[in-house]
C-alpha cells in the first residue's frame, strides 16, 4: 500500500512507524507538516497515496487533505481522550496506566471514529522515556493493526459515540501547573513534575535570579538543605534541596527572552557556570565552562552500593563472571567529557575479572554520537566538534581493541551515527525488538566517523554499507537484525529489558565454547590488523570530518544550528519516496 506519513517532525515515534510499516512491505513516503498546510498538500498531490498515517501532529491536517481522503490520527490517549496534552495529564494524574488511539481526522479535535487503540503501563520514568517505549509500543501496534484493517476493506471504525467511550476534554498542560513549589513540595512531587517535562517543555523556575526550564529529575538520598537550595554538582547535573530531601537535574534551559546565546538544553552545571553566584557564596573565580565554581562537584563510585539512591549517569556492577558497565545521557547525546569518562569506566571495567563485558543494558536511548547541544553553546563549536568526536574515537576504538574477553552491545532504545557505531565495535550487539537504529550521519551533513567504513561493511557488507549511509533511513531492530546489525532481538518491554539482558549474559559466560570465541576474537582482530590497521580508518574518516568542521560554510554547521534551536531547515520532505527496507 502506498502511504503518506504526516509529522510535525520525524522524531522517535514518526521513525518507528516509519521502519515498521516498511517493514510489513507498504511502500511510505513522508513530509512534515512544520513546514506548512501547502507542504502537505503538495505531498499528497504527488505521491497519491491509498492511506495518509500521522504518528505526531502538532496542528491539525489542512480540510481539504482529510475530506478527500483518510488520515488516521495517533493520539496519545485512550478513546474518549480529547486535547494536546494527554500524556502530560496521565503522569500528573498518575495513572499506572495509560491508552493510545488510532482515529480518522475529522473537524473536531480527537474525535473522529476509531481504528485502533491499545493500553500501556505508566512507569515511574521521564515523559519522553514513557513516549519512546510503552507510548511507542502501544502506539505502533496500533497503527499497524489499524493499517491492516483499512487494507481489508471490511472493518468499520467505531464512532466515539458509542457505549463504554468516555468523552472527556483536557486542556493544555501549563507552566503553571507544572510549578514546583520548593517549599511546600515533597521530593515525590518535585519528580513527578520534572519527570513529567522532562524533555519538553521543561518545568520553569528561577535559579540565581534567572529564569530557566529544568530538564529531568531523580532522587538523591543524602543530601540536605533549605528547600530550593543548591547543594553539589555532579557530572554535569545539579543537586537542588526540597522540603523533605533532594533531586538532581541533570540539565537547565535559559529561557529564549532571557539574552543567553545558547537557549536550549544542555548540562545544568554548564548553564550555572555562567550564572553569577548566589550572595554569601564567598570569593572565588568565575567558573569554567563546566561547572561554577561556588558548589562542589560531589562524584558517585563507578560501583555504587545497593543502599543507595542517587543519581549516576555512569555506573558498573558485576554479577560472577559477567560486568556490566551502564550509562544514560540525556537524548543519548555524548559530550566530550561524557566520552572521557565512560572510557575511564570501560578501562576500569577491563581491570576486573570477567569473561562477559556488556555495554549499555538500560531502558531508553542507546547513543546518539555526539553532543550536538554542548557543540553549539561552545565558544568554538568546531573545535568542540573536533574534540568531541576524537574522545568518542578513543572510547569506540578501546571497545574494538578488547580481545580478552567477549563484548556485548545492549540497546534498549534507540540509536543513531557515532552511537550505531559504538554498537557495532562488540562482538554481540542485543537489541529490544522496538528499538530505531540510524546508521548513518547524511542529514547532520556529515560523513561520518567512530570506525564505520570498517565496522558497518564488517558486518553488513560494502554494498548495504554505503545504501545505509546513502539513503540515511531509520531501520527497525527487525531490519538490522536481517541486515545483520543486530546479533539478537530482546522481545520485552522495556522495564524488562535489563533483567532480560542479564539473563542472556549468565547464559553466554556459562557457555562452553566461550573461551574458543574469545581466542578466535583475538586472532581475527589481529588478522584484521595486518590487513588494514584501524589507525588508517581513523586517519581517513576523521581527516574528512576535519575539514567540514573547520569549513564555515560547510552545511554540518547550519543545519546543526537549526537541529539544536528546534528551527525548520531543510526540505518538508526527509525522506524520498520509495523508501522500504
Amino acid at each position: 500500500m502506498d502511504i503518506l506519513l504526516v509529522a510535525s517532525a520525524f522524531n522517535s515515534l514518526s521513525q518507528r512507524v516509519f521502519a515498521e510499516l516498511s517493514d510489513e512491505g507498504h511502500h511510505v513516503d513522508v513530509v512534515l507538516a512544520s513546514h506548512g498546510p501547502d507542504a502537505v498538500r503538495d505531498a499528497v498531490r504527488e505521491t497519491g497515496p491509498e492511506l495518509i498515517v500521522a504518528p505526531m501532529l502538532k496542528s491539525a491536517l489542512p480540510e481539504d487533505v482529510w475530506r478527500d481522503h483518510t488520515c488516521l490520527i495517533v493520539h496519545p490517549g485512550p478513546p474518549g481522550d480529547r486535547g494536546p496534552s494527554a500524556l502530560d495529564w496521565a503522569i500528573a494524574e498518575e495513572a499506572s496506566e495509560w491508552g493510545v488511539t488510532v482515529l480518522q481526522a475529522e473537524a473536531a479535535m480527537d474525535a473522529g471514529d476509531v481504528w485502533a487503540d491499545g493500553t500501556f503501563p505508566v512507569p515511574p520514568a521521564g515523559k519522553s522515556d514513557v513516549y519512546r517505549n510503552e507510548l511507542a509500543d502501544a502506539a505502533t501496534a496500533a497503527v499497524l493493526l489499524a493499517v491492516r484493517r483499512y487494507a481489508d476493506g471490511s472493518y468499520k471504525p467505531r464512532p466515539q459515540s458509542e457505549p463504554g467511550i468516555h468523552v472527556v476534554w483536557r486542556d493544555f498542560f501549563r507552566q503553571e501547573q507544572r510549578r514546583i513549589d520548593w517549599e511546600n513540595d515533597d521530593t515525590a512531587t518535585v519528580l513527578r513534575k520534572l519527570r513529567g517535562a522532562d524533555s519538553q517543555p521543561g518545568v520553569r523556575d528561577e535559579v540565581c535570579g534567572r529564569e530557566v526550564f529544568l530538564h529531568g529529575g531523580h532522587p538523591e538520598d543524602r543530601l540536605r538543605g533549605e528547600p530550593g537550595e543548591l547543594l553539589a554538582t555532579r557530572a554535569g547535573a545539579v543537586c537542588r534541596a526540597t522540603r523533605d530531601g533532594a533531586v538532581w537535574i541533570p540539565e537547565l534551559r535559559p529561557r529564549k527572552s532571557s539574552g543567553d546565546p545558547a537557549p536550549f538544553r544542555r548540562p545544568a552545571a554548564s548553564v550555572l557556570s555562567g550564572f553569577p553566584a548566589p550572595p554569601g557564596s564567598g570569593p572565588g573565580m568565575p567558573g569554567s565552562n563546566d561547572r561554577p565554581y561556588w558548589l562542589p562537584e560531589i562524584a558517585a563510585p563507578l560501583e555504587l552500593p545497593p543502599d543507595r539512591t542517587t543519581w549516576t549517569d555512569i555506573r558498573y556492577r558485576q554479577r560472577g563472571p559477567v560486568g556490566f558497565l551502564t550509562f544514560s545521557f540525556p537524548g543519548g547525546a555524548m559530550s566530550t567529557t561524557h566520552c572521557r569518562r565512560l572510557l575511564a569506566a570501560w578501562r576500569y571495567a577491563l581491570t576486573r575479572p570477567t569473561s562477559v563485558l556488556v555495554l549499555g543494558g538500560a531502558r531508553d536511548f542507546f547513543s546518539n554520537g555526539i553532543h550536538l547541544n554542548v557543540i553549539e553553546a561552545a565558544g568554538d563549536p568546531a573545535a568542540e566538534s573536533w574534540s568531541n568526536l576524537n574522545a568518542l574515537n578513543d572510547l569506540v576504538e578501546a571497545v574494538l581493541r578488547t580481545t580478552d574477553r567477549l563484548v556485548v552491545a545492549a540497546l534498549g532504545g534507540n540509536a543513531a551515527a557515532g552511537g550505531v557505531m559504538l554498537a557495532l565495535a562488540a562482538d554481540e550487539v542485543w537489541c529490544r525488538t522496538g528499538s530505531v537504529l540510524n546508521p548513518h550521519y547524511r542529514n547532520m551533513g556529515l560523513y561520518g566517523s567512530e570506525f564505520w567504513t570498517y565496522s558497518l561493511p564488517r558486518r553488513a557488507g560494502a554494498e548495504t554499507a554505503e545504501r545505509l549511509t546513502g539513503e540515511a533511513l531509520p531501520v527497525s531492530a527487525a531490519t538490522a537484525e536481517r541486515l545483520g546489525l543486530v546479533d539478537r532481538l530482546v522481545p520485552v518491554a522495556a522495564r524488562d529489558f535489563a533483567t532480560e539482558v542479564e539473563r542472556l549474559a549468565a547464559d553466554l559466560a556459562g557457555d562452553p565454547d566461550l573461551p574458543g570465541r574469545i581466542t578466535a576474537k583475538a586472532t581475527a582482530r589481529h588478522a584484521d590488523e595486518l590487513q588494514r590497521p584501524l589507525a588508517e580508518y581513523r586517519r581517513d574518516e576523521l581527516a574528512r570530518m576535519r575539514a567540514v568542521f573547520f569549513d564555515p560554510e560547510a552545511p554540518y554547521h547550519a543545519l546543526r544550528s537549526a537541529f539544536v534551536r528546534k528551527l525548520p531547515s531543510g526540505s518538508a520532505r526527509p525522506l524520498a519516496a520509495g523508501a522500504a527496507q
